[in-house]
């Protein structure tokens, strides 16, 4: 006898995002670096980046988004918060309980999930999990990042690029196929590729040194490219063949916003119509964990998407990591 599948599914119900103030266009950046306006707009499609002021965390910025998503969400049960970062406020604790104790939230279950620029959707999937397993019937999923803490400020290959932030989606526990399910998922890592994109200092490895970029981050351009867009273009077939899509399916794809090229890259290899990307990065940069969710929240604002689209989300970051996943767009307004 046939049995109804009664397993709960994550199901997008709010959406807010956040950026600082302060707004570093590439001329400003032209001024004290060995580049120029059209050199970045070129190689990255970057005109504009926000950056954090001293004294301005990833919590703070978590916190503004979060509230935002919240307040999208109206009057959703949170039961946990999950933050996706890699600039913590502290090494130690994670920053998560102290953003669910700024938004008001009491005793809920909150941590941190690190995978860089792949962290969103790898805490999509962590969330979508504590909601399938029953542990909680809605969850605050937070993206943010202070990336720009990370540079080395006299570095042209990476100043340009990156950018602060913070986007957050409020998930509750729904049916599989109701608009704003999430899922299924891919998600995949090499580690033995972890230098191509790498802060070395500051860990248990090597928690000190007397060289400056040790601390710094930094990457490896080409070599980042290349697998950025293989690795991309990979696991967005893969989930779309587990949800039972094809390419055609795909109203939207939204992948992480680090360089124009890799997206649009990405979606070549993938046989995506170029009107299918949802771009921000000219006006954010890259922001690693915060990236999707803002550019879901712009895409929101302005009408691109539309209740019932076909939304595929990929992505790719230091570790290395990568994963994707979809679901088709909910009726929701950004907070």
């Amino acid at each position: 006898m046939p049995t109804h599948d009664t397993r709960k599914v994550a199901v997008l119900a709010g959406i807010g995002a956040w950026l600082p103030p302060r707004v570093v266009d590439n001329d400003e950046l032209s001024r004290r670096l060995d580049t120029s306006d059209e050199w970045i707009r070129t190689r990255t499609g970057i005109g504009e980046r926000h950056v954090v002021d001293p004294g301005m965390s990833t919590v703070d910025m978590a916190v503004e988004a979060g509230a935002r998503a919240l307040r999208s969400a109206g009057s959703a049960e949170i039961d946990a918060v999950v933050l996706a970062t890699a600039t913590p406020d502290q090494v130690c604790p994670a920053s998560a309980p102290q953003v669910a104790s700024g938004l008001g939230l009491g005793s809920v279950a909150a941590f941190d999930v690190n995978a860089v620029c792949s962290g969103f959707v790898y805490a999509l999937a962590t969330a979508a999990g504590l909601i399938a397993a029953d542990v909680a019937r809605g969850v605050l999923l937070i993206g943010a990042d202070a990336f720009t803490t990370l540079l080395d400020p006299a570095d042209r290959s990476t100043v340009p690029i990156f950018g602060d932030g913070a986007g957050a989606v409020v998930l509750h526990a729904g049916e599989a196929g109701q608009d704003g399910a999430v899922g299924p998922f891919d998600l995949h890592s090499d580690g033995e590729l972890s230098e191509l994109l790498i802060v070395p200092a500051g860990g248990s490895r090597m928690k000190r040194s007397t060289n400056p970029a040790d601390h710094c981050f930094s990457m490896r351009g080409p070599a980042v490219f290349r697998h950025a867009t293989a690795r991309m273009a990979e696991s967005s077939r893969a989930v779309l063949d587990r949800a039972g899509w094809t390419i055609a399916d795909v109203d939207r794809f939204i992948g992480h916003q680090a360089n124009i090229r890799i997206l649009q890259a990405t979606a070549k290899q993938l046989g995506l119509p170029a009107d299918s990307l949802v771009v921000n990065i000219e006006r954010t940069g890259n922001t690693s964990a915060a990236s999707i969710p803002l550019a879901m929240a712009d895409a929101a604002a302005d009408g691109t998407l539309q209740q019932g689209d076909r939304v595929l989300l990929s992505a790719f970051g230091a570790g290395l990591t990568w994963g994707s996943t979809v679901l088709r767009w909910p009726d929701v307004i950004p907070g």
